[in-house]
Protein backbone atom coordinates (compact mmCIF):
# COMPACT_ATOMS: atom_id res chain seq x y z
CA UNK A 1 0.00 0.00 0.00
CA UNK A 2 1.17 3.48 -0.97
CA UNK A 3 2.36 6.00 2.02
CA UNK A 4 0.29 8.62 2.14
CA UNK A 5 3.29 10.98 3.49
CA UNK A 6 5.97 9.92 1.13
CA UNK A 7 2.29 11.08 -1.76
CA UNK A 8 2.20 14.29 0.05
CA UNK A 9 5.94 14.69 -0.32
CA UNK A 10 5.93 14.44 -4.14
CA UNK A 11 3.32 16.34 -4.70
CA UNK A 12 4.60 19.35 -3.08
CA UNK A 13 7.56 18.33 -4.83
CA UNK A 14 5.30 18.69 -7.60
CA UNK A 15 3.35 21.90 -7.00
CA UNK A 16 6.28 24.02 -5.83
CA UNK A 17 9.04 23.02 -8.02
CA UNK A 18 11.73 21.69 -5.66
CA UNK A 19 12.79 19.63 -3.25
CA UNK A 20 13.50 22.81 -1.33
CA UNK A 21 10.33 24.63 -1.83
CA UNK A 22 8.45 21.27 -1.01
CA UNK A 23 10.25 21.46 2.03
CA UNK A 24 9.73 24.83 3.35
CA UNK A 25 5.89 24.59 2.68
CA UNK A 26 5.20 20.54 4.18
CA UNK A 27 7.80 21.98 7.21
CA UNK A 28 10.37 19.23 7.28
CA UNK A 29 14.21 19.14 5.58
CA UNK A 30 14.98 19.01 1.94
CA UNK A 31 16.70 16.04 2.90
CA UNK A 32 13.59 14.46 4.76
CA UNK A 33 12.04 14.86 1.56
CA UNK A 34 14.06 13.70 -0.70
CA UNK A 35 14.02 10.23 1.82
CA UNK A 36 10.50 10.12 1.29
CA UNK A 37 10.96 10.53 -2.49
CA UNK A 38 13.56 7.80 -2.35
CA UNK A 39 11.25 5.57 -0.29
CA UNK A 40 8.28 5.81 -2.52
CA UNK A 41 10.63 4.91 -5.49
CA UNK A 42 11.58 2.08 -4.39
CA UNK A 43 8.17 1.30 -3.10
CA UNK A 44 7.18 1.31 -7.11
CA UNK A 45 9.91 0.82 -8.64
CA UNK A 46 9.68 3.73 -10.39
CA UNK A 47 11.94 6.31 -11.30
CA UNK A 48 9.81 9.48 -9.94
CA UNK A 49 12.21 12.54 -10.10
CA UNK A 50 14.99 13.36 -12.59
CA UNK A 51 17.84 15.67 -13.49
CA UNK A 52 17.01 19.20 -15.17
CA UNK A 53 19.99 21.79 -14.51
CA UNK A 54 20.42 22.44 -11.22
CA UNK A 55 16.97 20.99 -10.39
CA UNK A 56 15.00 18.17 -10.28
CA UNK A 57 11.65 17.32 -12.48
CA UNK A 58 8.56 15.17 -11.61
CA UNK A 59 8.90 11.86 -14.41
CA UNK A 60 5.46 11.24 -16.84
CA UNK A 61 4.67 8.50 -13.77
CA UNK A 62 5.86 10.75 -11.15
CA UNK A 63 2.87 13.36 -12.47
CA UNK A 64 0.33 10.72 -13.01
CA UNK A 65 1.42 9.43 -9.19
CA UNK A 66 1.05 13.01 -7.95
CA UNK A 67 -2.45 13.99 -9.69
CA UNK A 68 -3.68 10.69 -8.12
CA UNK A 69 -2.15 11.86 -4.90
CA UNK A 70 -4.23 14.99 -4.74
CA UNK A 71 -7.26 13.31 -4.95
CA UNK A 72 -6.41 10.84 -2.22
CA UNK A 73 -5.25 14.07 0.16
CA UNK A 74 -8.69 16.14 -0.75
CA UNK A 75 -10.50 12.37 0.45
CA UNK A 76 -7.88 12.43 3.30
CA UNK A 77 -9.32 16.45 3.90
CA UNK A 78 -13.33 15.37 3.71
CA UNK A 79 -12.33 12.89 6.62
CA UNK A 80 -10.86 15.23 8.72
CA UNK A 81 -13.30 17.71 8.09
CA UNK A 82 -16.21 15.32 9.07
CA UNK A 83 -14.31 14.38 12.40
CA UNK A 84 -13.32 18.01 13.35
CA UNK A 85 -16.52 19.06 12.63
CA UNK A 86 -18.15 16.14 15.16
CA UNK A 87 -15.87 17.48 18.24
CA UNK A 88 -16.96 21.01 17.51
CA UNK A 89 -13.00 22.31 17.96
CA UNK A 90 -10.55 23.33 16.05
CA UNK A 91 -7.81 20.20 15.74
CA UNK A 92 -5.36 18.16 13.41
CA UNK A 93 -2.94 20.17 11.42
CA UNK A 94 -3.79 23.93 9.70
CA UNK A 95 -1.01 25.04 7.35
CA UNK A 96 -1.51 28.66 6.41
CA UNK A 97 -0.09 30.62 3.61
CA UNK A 98 0.56 34.80 4.13
CA UNK A 99 2.22 37.34 2.05
CA UNK A 100 5.22 38.94 3.97
CA UNK A 101 3.74 41.68 5.26
CA UNK A 102 0.66 39.91 6.60
CA UNK A 103 3.22 37.19 8.18
CA UNK A 104 5.17 39.69 10.40
CA UNK A 105 2.33 42.15 10.88
CA UNK A 106 -0.90 40.41 11.48
CA UNK A 107 -0.27 36.14 11.74
CA UNK A 108 2.29 36.52 14.64
CA UNK A 109 -0.75 37.61 17.43
CA UNK A 110 -3.30 35.30 15.36
CA UNK A 111 -1.19 32.23 16.00
CA UNK A 112 -0.24 32.79 19.35
CA UNK A 113 -3.97 32.96 19.91
CA UNK A 114 -5.00 29.54 17.87
CA UNK A 115 -1.87 27.84 19.87
CA UNK A 116 -2.72 29.25 23.45
CA UNK A 117 -6.59 28.21 23.52
CA UNK A 118 -6.08 25.23 21.09
CA UNK A 119 -4.05 22.25 22.24
CA UNK A 120 -5.19 20.17 19.70
CA UNK A 121 -4.36 22.33 16.43
CA UNK A 122 -1.36 22.32 14.54
CA UNK A 123 -1.09 25.79 13.38
CA UNK A 124 1.62 26.30 10.69
CA UNK A 125 2.43 29.11 8.87
CA UNK A 126 3.93 29.24 4.99
CA UNK A 127 4.84 32.67 3.29
CA UNK A 128 3.61 32.43 0.17
CA UNK A 129 2.91 35.21 -2.77
CA UNK A 130 -0.08 36.89 -3.15
CA UNK A 131 -0.35 35.84 -6.53
CA UNK A 132 0.02 32.12 -6.20
CA UNK A 133 -2.01 31.55 -2.70
CA UNK A 134 -5.43 30.74 -4.71
CA UNK A 135 -4.23 28.04 -6.92
CA UNK A 136 -2.19 26.60 -3.63
CA UNK A 137 -5.42 26.43 -1.80
CA UNK A 138 -7.62 25.17 -4.59
CA UNK A 139 -4.74 22.45 -4.95
CA UNK A 140 -4.94 21.72 -1.09
CA UNK A 141 -1.40 22.62 -0.44
CA UNK A 142 -2.06 25.17 1.92
CA UNK A 143 -5.87 25.05 3.87
CA UNK A 144 -5.84 28.64 4.47
CA UNK A 145 -4.17 31.66 2.42
CA UNK A 146 -3.60 35.30 3.12
CA UNK A 147 -3.97 37.48 0.40
CA UNK A 148 -4.73 40.63 -0.88
CA UNK A 149 -5.42 42.76 -4.23
CA UNK A 150 -5.36 46.51 -4.77
CA UNK A 151 -8.61 48.82 -5.16
CA UNK A 152 -7.84 49.77 -9.10
CA UNK A 153 -6.99 45.80 -9.97
CA UNK A 154 -9.48 43.28 -7.96
CA UNK A 155 -8.83 39.97 -8.41
CA UNK A 156 -12.15 37.81 -8.23
CA UNK A 157 -11.43 34.44 -6.08
CA UNK A 158 -11.00 31.52 -8.52
CA UNK A 159 -13.64 28.67 -9.03
CA UNK A 160 -13.04 26.19 -5.67
CA UNK A 161 -11.98 28.97 -3.42
CA UNK A 162 -13.92 31.01 -1.05
CA UNK A 163 -13.18 34.18 0.35
CA UNK A 164 -13.98 36.53 2.96
CA UNK A 165 -12.62 40.16 3.38
CA UNK A 166 -10.02 40.86 6.35
CA UNK A 167 -9.65 44.64 6.08
CA UNK A 168 -8.08 47.44 3.97
CA UNK A 169 -4.59 48.49 4.67
CA UNK A 170 -3.82 51.99 3.32
CA UNK A 171 -0.22 53.00 1.60
CA UNK A 172 1.43 56.18 1.92
CA UNK A 173 4.05 57.98 0.12
CA UNK A 174 7.60 57.59 1.68
CA UNK A 175 10.34 60.02 1.12
CA UNK A 176 13.75 61.19 2.20
CA UNK A 177 13.05 63.62 5.25
CA UNK A 178 15.13 66.59 3.05
CA UNK A 179 13.05 65.18 -0.76
CA UNK A 180 11.44 68.88 -1.69
CA UNK A 181 7.81 67.10 -1.01
CA UNK A 182 8.62 66.19 2.74
CA UNK A 183 6.84 69.22 4.03
CA UNK A 184 3.91 68.55 2.01
CA UNK A 185 0.55 67.47 4.29
CA UNK A 186 -0.89 65.18 1.16
CA UNK A 187 -0.37 64.40 -2.25
CA UNK A 188 -2.38 63.80 -5.46
CA UNK A 189 -1.11 61.04 -8.31
CA UNK A 190 0.21 63.90 -10.50
CA UNK A 191 2.99 64.59 -8.04
CA UNK A 192 4.30 61.75 -8.17
CA UNK A 193 5.43 62.03 -12.26
CA UNK A 194 9.25 61.99 -12.39
CA UNK A 195 10.16 61.11 -9.17
CA UNK A 196 12.77 58.23 -8.42
CA UNK A 197 10.26 55.25 -7.45
CA UNK A 198 11.76 52.24 -5.22
CA UNK A 199 9.20 49.63 -5.75
CA UNK A 200 8.71 45.83 -5.75
CA UNK A 201 9.98 43.30 -8.70
CA UNK A 202 7.76 42.98 -11.93
CA UNK A 203 4.82 40.20 -11.66
CA UNK A 204 4.24 40.84 -7.48
CA UNK A 205 0.85 43.22 -6.96
CA UNK A 206 2.04 46.10 -5.73
CA UNK A 207 4.46 46.22 -8.62
CA UNK A 208 1.55 46.19 -11.34
CA UNK A 209 -0.63 48.58 -8.86
CA UNK A 210 2.64 51.58 -9.20
CA UNK A 211 2.71 51.00 -12.76
CA UNK A 212 -1.17 51.00 -13.59
CA UNK A 213 -1.20 54.36 -11.44
CA UNK A 214 1.41 56.35 -12.53
CA UNK A 215 0.90 55.32 -16.59
CA UNK A 216 -2.61 56.71 -15.59
CA UNK A 217 -1.17 59.79 -15.45
CA UNK A 218 0.18 60.13 -18.68
CA UNK A 219 3.81 59.28 -17.61
CA UNK A 220 5.93 56.22 -17.49
CA UNK A 221 7.44 55.48 -13.93
CA UNK A 222 11.44 55.66 -13.35
CA UNK A 223 11.50 52.31 -11.56
CA UNK A 224 15.47 53.17 -10.58
CA UNK A 225 15.13 50.58 -7.47
CA UNK A 226 13.34 47.01 -7.40
CA UNK A 227 13.66 44.92 -4.52
CA UNK A 228 10.94 42.96 -2.65
CA UNK A 229 11.26 43.49 1.03
CA UNK A 230 9.49 46.61 2.30
CA UNK A 231 11.92 47.21 5.00
CA UNK A 232 14.46 47.29 2.11
CA UNK A 233 12.85 49.81 0.49
CA UNK A 234 12.61 51.81 4.20
CA UNK A 235 16.59 51.49 3.82
CA UNK A 236 16.93 52.93 0.35
CA UNK A 237 14.53 55.81 1.24
CA UNK A 238 16.13 56.78 4.15
CA UNK A 239 19.55 56.81 2.52
CA UNK A 240 17.56 59.61 0.04
CA UNK A 241 17.61 57.02 -3.63
CA UNK A 242 14.06 57.41 -4.05
CA UNK A 243 10.70 57.67 -2.51
CA UNK A 244 8.47 54.36 -2.03
CA UNK A 245 4.74 54.00 -1.98
CA UNK A 246 4.60 51.67 1.53
CA UNK A 247 1.38 49.46 2.70
CA UNK A 248 0.75 50.00 6.34
CA UNK A 249 0.71 46.18 7.65
CA UNK A 250 4.41 45.05 8.41
CA UNK A 251 5.78 48.14 8.01
CA UNK A 252 6.69 49.22 11.43
CA UNK A 253 8.16 52.69 12.80
CA UNK A 254 9.93 54.28 9.99
CA UNK A 255 13.63 54.86 10.20
CA UNK A 256 15.11 58.49 10.42
CA UNK A 257 15.42 60.81 7.48
CA UNK A 258 11.76 59.18 6.24
CA UNK A 259 8.80 61.16 5.79
CA UNK A 260 5.17 59.74 5.27
CA UNK A 261 2.99 61.49 2.90
CA UNK A 262 -1.00 60.87 2.50
CA UNK A 263 -1.55 60.08 -1.16
CA UNK A 264 -5.27 61.16 -2.42
CA UNK A 265 -7.18 59.37 -3.39
CA UNK A 266 -5.43 56.71 -0.90
CA UNK A 267 -4.16 53.75 -2.42
CA UNK A 268 -5.42 50.63 -0.43
CA UNK A 269 -4.98 47.04 -0.66
CA UNK A 270 -7.78 44.93 0.40
CA UNK A 271 -7.17 41.70 2.49
CA UNK A 272 -8.68 38.19 2.38
CA UNK A 273 -9.08 35.01 3.89
CA UNK A 274 -9.05 31.71 1.36
CA UNK A 275 -10.07 28.27 2.01
CA UNK A 276 -11.89 25.74 0.13
CA UNK A 277 -16.07 24.62 -0.14
CA UNK A 278 -14.97 21.13 1.35
CA UNK A 279 -12.98 22.84 4.38
CA UNK A 280 -15.74 25.39 5.36
CA UNK A 281 -16.74 23.46 8.12
CA UNK A 282 -13.47 22.95 9.90
CA UNK A 283 -13.65 24.77 13.22
CA UNK A 284 -10.43 25.04 12.33
CA UNK A 285 -11.24 27.54 9.17
CA UNK A 286 -13.74 29.68 10.78
CA UNK A 287 -11.99 30.18 14.23
CA UNK A 288 -8.59 31.45 12.19
CA UNK A 289 -11.17 33.67 10.08
CA UNK A 290 -12.75 35.08 13.17
CA UNK A 291 -9.43 35.99 14.92
CA UNK A 292 -7.88 37.58 11.77
CA UNK A 293 -10.49 40.10 11.41
CA UNK A 294 -10.92 40.69 15.34
CA UNK A 295 -6.74 41.28 15.35
CA UNK A 296 -7.62 43.20 11.94
CA UNK A 297 -10.23 45.42 13.47
CA UNK A 298 -7.82 47.97 16.19
CA UNK A 299 -6.02 48.89 12.94
CA UNK A 300 -8.96 49.80 11.30
CA UNK A 301 -9.98 52.02 13.95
Amino acid sequence: MLDLSRLRALHAVGVHGSVSAAAIALGYTPSAVSQQIAKLERETRTTLLERQGRGVALTDAARQLADTAEELLALVERAETALEERRGQPAGRLVIGAFATAARGLLPSVLAELTACHESLDARLVEVDPHLSPDLVARGVIDLAVAHDWDIAPRPAPDGVRRAVIGDDPSDVLVPARHPLADRTALRREDLVGLRWICQPPGTVCHDWLVRTLRATGHEPDLAYQVAEYHSQLALVAAGLGVALVPLLGRGPLPDGVASIPLHPTPVRRLYALWRPGAARRPAITETVRLLREHWEPRAG
